[in-house]
């Protein structure tokens, strides 16, 4: 019995202290970069378009996804879209968006972490930023937002 014992603690720490390859290597850091860039190009176009699905449609569908507002976590795509349905309105009033210091680390083969500064802006006149955290889980069908967290570029 306490060689059985002994043997697991020798397997189990063989695993954890095995190099990053052999556990599954963080995702490639230029790879996560360039997908990042191109999904919040990507979501900054259906913004100025008026395209609140595909705004969206770079959030993770399900429940476990959330999106930090004033009053606190909101959880799924459908609560996420109630956030933003108002802007998107026939006749609302939206200021054009774009995304600028994006910077991105790979956390997992499957996750990554990006920051970014959002800039709402009518011409050349900048109306309100933003910084934010985005964390990204890398899906069959590409990386996706599970969290978002945005804050006030003043504090």
């Amino acid at each position: 019995m306490k060689r059985a014992v002994l043997l697991l603690l020798v397997i189990g720490c063989a695993a954890a202290c095995s190099p990053p390859a052999e556990r599954g290597a963080p995702a490639d850091p230029a790879a996560l970069q360039a997908s990042v860039e191109s999904l919040l190009t990507v979501s900054a176009e259906a913004w100025n378009g008026g395209d609140l699905e595909g705004f969206l449609y770079w959030y993770k569908s399900g429940p476990e996804t959330s999106f930090m507002t004033s009053r606190g976590p909101v959880h799924g795509l459908d609560e996420l879209r109630g956030v933003y349905a108002s802007r998107f309105e026939p006749g609302a009033s939206r200021d054009s968006l774009r995304f600028e210091d994006i910077e991105t680390r790979p956390l997992a083969p499957w996750l990554g972490l990006a920051t970014a500064r959002c800039v709402l802006f009518q011409g050349d006149s900048i109306t309100d930023t933003c910084v934010f955290t985005l964390v990204l889980e890398n899906a069959p069908e590409g990386w996706r937002i599970i969290h978002d967290h945005s804050s006030a570029a003043s504090n």
